[in-house]
């Protein structure tokens, strides 16, 4: 069974609703969802912000957020996880804002990857390193670590 369908098959046990905010996977993860018969039970919407301007626009991201601690930042990704869940039917939503490469800087490197993951009033984050592996690669993992947060939020515990 694959991960998304594994978040599927979970998402329905649990009653939950669905949506993802996407950065730098550009709708990958709800592709992977979607992709999944069915799907349509437990996923309402993906916003796909690639811009500055579309975070702010579609998911309400502050540009003062933007502005103290850039796109790929925990700070964001929780505000963009939060925007997804205020805009949608979800009761889970989660986010996504990184570093795919090629590239990168010294503070923020090629590999970086910032997650948030909100429901009912509350959000968590979450950074991971995976390192310059290449773009695809990088994206790929985004979206296995994604649909992983979901499903250990979801799953009985």
């Amino acid at each position: 069974m694959s991960i998304a369908a594994e978040l599927i098959e979970t998402a329905r046990k649990s009653g939950a609703m669905l949506a993802t905010a996407e950065s730098c996977t550009g709708g990958l993860i709800a592709g992977a969802i979607t992709e999944v018969p069915g799907s349509s039970d437990v996923f309402d919407r993906g916003f796909v912000t690639y811009s500055n301007a579309a975070k702010r626009e579609m998911l309400g991201v502050e540009n003062q957020t933007l502005e103290a601690h850039g796109a790929v930042s925990e700070e964001v990704a929780a505000e963009m996880a939060k925007g997804a869940l205020a805009r949608s039917e979800a009761t889970l939503a989660v986010s996504v804002t990184g570093i795919a490469g090629p590239g990168g800087s010294e503070h923020k490197p090629e590999g970086r990857v910032c997650f948030g993951l909100a429901w009912d009033q509350f959000v968590i984050t979450e950074t991971v390193e995976f390192g310059a592996i290449g773009r695809s690669t990088v994206r790929q993992a985004t979206v296995n670590r994604a649909l992983r947060l979901m499903i250990a939020k979801l799953s009985p515990q």
